[in-house]
């Protein structure tokens, strides 16, 4: 019969305690520089993404000059997309995002139906819609706004949703 050994093998024991071995503590103390790191890089990464979006909310603050010549440049790919959206069998067609600060009221009357929502809207986005007013409205195209984030349980961004075909009512 074998007889177990009780006593620890020295030479386990002396590559456990080897510089590459983490004791508990060693390695509580990694895990909290790494999450440490980590933390300190998504903070770095909220703030390029704040820079980011404070940049769009002020290029979308500004209108741009609707042109003959720009006016073709959207609705040339505008078109596009629909006409594959139309084929793969969709009726709608997500056509602008944007952050709701670019709403008067930073978008309470799109969230509540609000048929005065229009009224609400600045920018490029007030650009939009009278364009879907003024062009595709009488082509029988329909537009609809929703908020279609809620950071924190905010409203956050809108989305505006072109519509053809039947509608459910």
């Amino acid at each position: 019969m074998e007889t177990l050994k009780t006593k620890p093998d020295t030479k386990v024991h002396d590559e456990l305690a080897d510089e590459t071995f983490m004791s508990a503590s060693d390695l509580r103390t990694y895990m909290t520089e790494m999450q440490m790191a980590k933390a300190s890089k998504s903070i770095d990464s909220m703030d390029r993404a704040e820079k980011a979006r404070q940049d769009l909310v002020k290029r979308m603050s500004d209108p741009i000059d609707l042109t003959p010549e720009r006016l073709k440049e959207i609705m040339q790919p505008l078109k596009s997309k629909l006409r594959s959206a139309a084929e793969r069998g969709q009726t709608e067609l997500m056509v602008m995002r944007f952050p709701n600060v670019l709403c008067k009221d930073q978008g309470r009357a799109i969230n509540n139906g609000d048929p005065d929502w229009p009224e609400s809207l600045t920018g490029r986005p007030r650009q939009a819609y009278e364009l879907w007013r003024d062009q595709l409205r009488d082509a029988g195209f329909k537009l609809s706004a929703m908020i279609i984030e809620w950071p924190g349980g905010m409203p956050g961004d809108v989305g505006f949703f072109l519509k053809w075909g039947e509608t459910k009512r």
